[in-house]
């Protein structure tokens, strides 16, 4: 078994949480069959997932170093590889990746494999990070991007970074960020989508609506490829799939976008062209005046190119013209 004793740092959170961070290279589901099985205690009584955790305490985990060992070990097996490739720009204080379509950036319930996992895995195996130490903090992403939207994302490695990086990543004024995506039509000009988006909460569907929260895009007109239009987007706001909703509201839908994008054309452009993804890609990331801890970040822009598989559909468009 193993046992920790509550420090100022890992006070007056869920005890669930602490235990996931504890335990973060162990399945979820495993977590919480020792909550099932009341294989955690604090001070020796059996406790529910919420309860609020006090400084002094001790939780008890019912788990062996040599289950620790396993799940340490399968996780940076599975992840380090992976992530070195991706890295676009590092410092002490934060990794700047360019995510694959297709991965997602935090675990969700289903135990995926996710990108936080990879760079705590990546900080681990570097010696920058230890779980069983710094209890008070977590590295993590300061934004988020959707499964299949490829592109730039911004880790806090400490705690000063990522604190910083909260009061400021909404900030236009401080930090842009800029997105790259394949419409369908002809957009003659270049615009703002001013429209409010709510979410359903039952099936995860977002949607135009007078009760919703303000949603604002600005997008400017790359180039006209047939009956497409390659545009570059800045968000004034950070809805979910605010970008996916907005154009397909104004009959732009980003191209192979399954949830909010015309499914004939999807098709089509599957059929034809041997392309099934979504081309929305977050491509740059610019940094404008920023204090400390990432003042000498100030004034730099970051850039990516269009994944190969985005590039070789517009050449391919591009041919047949």
């Amino acid at each position: 078994m193993q046992k920790f004793t509550i420090g100022s740092n890992e006070a007056n959170q869920t005890l669930e949480k602490y235990v996931r961070k504890v335990l973060k290279e162990a399945p979820l589901s495993f977590v919480y069959r020792l909550f099932r099985k009341k294989d955690i205690k604090v001070d020796g009584h059996w406790q529910k997932e919420k309860y609020i955790l006090q400084e002094g305490e001790e939780v008890t985990i019912y788990i062996t170093d040599e289950q620790l060992e396993e799940f340490k070990k399968k996780t940076l097996d599975t992840n380090v590889s992976n992530i070195s490739s991706w890295i676009v720009y590092e410092d002490n204080n934060i990794l700047l990746i360019n995510k694959p379509r297709g991965v997602i950036v935090q675990k969700d319930e289903k135990d995926s494999i996710a990108l936080d996992d990879m760079v705590i895995s990546y900080l681990i195996n570097k010696g920058e990070y230890d779980p069983n130490k710094d209890l008070g903090y977590t590295p993590a992403p300061s934004h988020r991007l959707d499964r299949n939207t490829a592109g730039l994302i911004l880790f806090g490695k400490n705690i000063a970074t990522l604190r910083y990086l909260a009061t400021i990543m909404q900030d236009k004024n401080i930090i842009e960020k800029r997105y790259l995506t394949l419409v369908v039509g002809r957009l003659e000009k270049d615009g703002e989508i001013n429209l409010p988006l709510e979410k359903n909460s039952k099936n995860g569907r977002v949607f135009v609506s007078d009760n919703g929260k303000i949603a604002i895009t600005k997008y400017k007109v790359v180039k006209h490829i047939g009956n497409y239009t390659l545009v570059e987007v800045q968000l004034l706001t950070g809805r979910t799939h605010q970008i996916r909703v907005h154009f397909a509201s104004i009959g732009h839908p980003v191209v192979g976008d399954t949830k909010y994008g015309n499914y004939e054309i999807n098709h089509e452009i599957e059929d034809k062209y041997k392309f099934k993804n979504q081309f929305l890609v977050a491509y740059q990331l610019k940094f404008l005046k920023l204090d400390e801890p990432l003042k000498h970040l100030s004034n730099k822009s970051f850039k990516i190119d269009l994944p190969k598989e985005m590039d070789d559909l517009l050449l391919k468009i591009e041919k047949e013209l």
